[in-house]
């Protein structure tokens, strides 16, 4: 009897302390804790650099317009509130409790990127949401405030998503996406761009890039939020679920657990 009981709850601390299988994958680049791990960030000034050449590569670590030693771009809270468009802009957090912002939110002809690469990914989607913020100052489309955004298969060398704005002249190098305040456009709504991950796509590798950017030489901004690169919402992880083996050898040990009770609450028979 005793050899049975510590069985039988050597089997029940067994299934307590069994692996579980989580359905989460690649979740949010790790904005949630707080900070950019996991991400690449650079930025420059963009001075004399016409649009056609600021690319994300150029101003990330060993571009040439790399040059950055001040703090511009920053990891952002849910009760951030945009300092030039405010309230019309809505959230800066698209789900969880952080966001990052690209660039800066004042003038200063500087570009900023970000980017992160994500190796073998088998999850059924990726997907990331975006919004931003491009000052029309009368400069020709390759001078303005500029957004480029791509999510690049690294495995064919294809580009599965490519987004770019200017401020242009008179807005011209924006969509329907952006309203306006002013000189101001902006994406009132986030911006939710998601591929499926089909086979042709499974087990491939992805780098997603934003950059954005300020006018040439210097008078008018150029900025974005990133939020969600993942295949689930940031901040809502799937709870762990216990593999079939793990509810098995838990359903036995707790089922012997029982019956030892049982027994002993017998007690002994006349």
């Amino acid at each position: 009897m005793v050899k049975m009981r510590h069985v039988l709850l050597g089997l029940t601390a067994l299934a307590l302390s069994a692996p579980s299988a989580f359905a989460a994958g690649f979740v949010n680049g790790s904005f949630e804790d707080g900070n950019t791990s996991g991400w690449i960030t650079g930025g420059g000034y963009r001075g004399n650099t016409s649009n056609p050449s600021l690319t994300p590569s150029a101003v990330l670590p060993g571009g040439s317009l790399n040059q950055d030693t001040g703090v511009r771009s920053a990891v952002i809270n849910s009760s951030y509130v945009d300092p030039n468009v405010g309230a019309a802009l809505g959230s800066t957090v698209y789900s969880g409790n952080y966001a990052y912002r690209v660039e800066n939110t004042s003038s200063g002809g500087y570009a900023s990127a970000i980017s992160q690469t994500v190796v073998g990914y088998t999850d059924p989607t990726i997907f990331f949401a975006w919004k931003a913020v491009l000052e029309n100052g009368g400069h020709t489309a390759p001078e303005s405030a500029l957004l480029r955004i791509t999510l690049r298969d690294d495995t064919t060398g294809t580009d599965l998503v490519t987004r770019t704005y200017d401020a242009g002249a008179t807005g011209g190098g924006v969509d329907a996406r952006f309203s306006s305040i002013g000189d101001l456009f902006y994406t009132a709504s986030w911006q939710i761009e998601q591929i499926n991950i089909d086979a042709s796509l499974l087990g491939h590798t992805f780098t997603l890039s934003v950059l954005a950017a300020d006018c040439e030489p210097t008078g008018h901004v150029g900025y974005a939020y990133l939020d969600g690169f993942g295949s689930v919402l940031p901040g809502n992880d799937p709870t762990p679920v216990p593999e079939p083996a793990s509810f098995a050898l838990y359903g036995l040990g707790m089922l012997g657990l029982g019956l030892v009770r049982r027994r002993r609450g017998a007690g002994p028979t006349a």
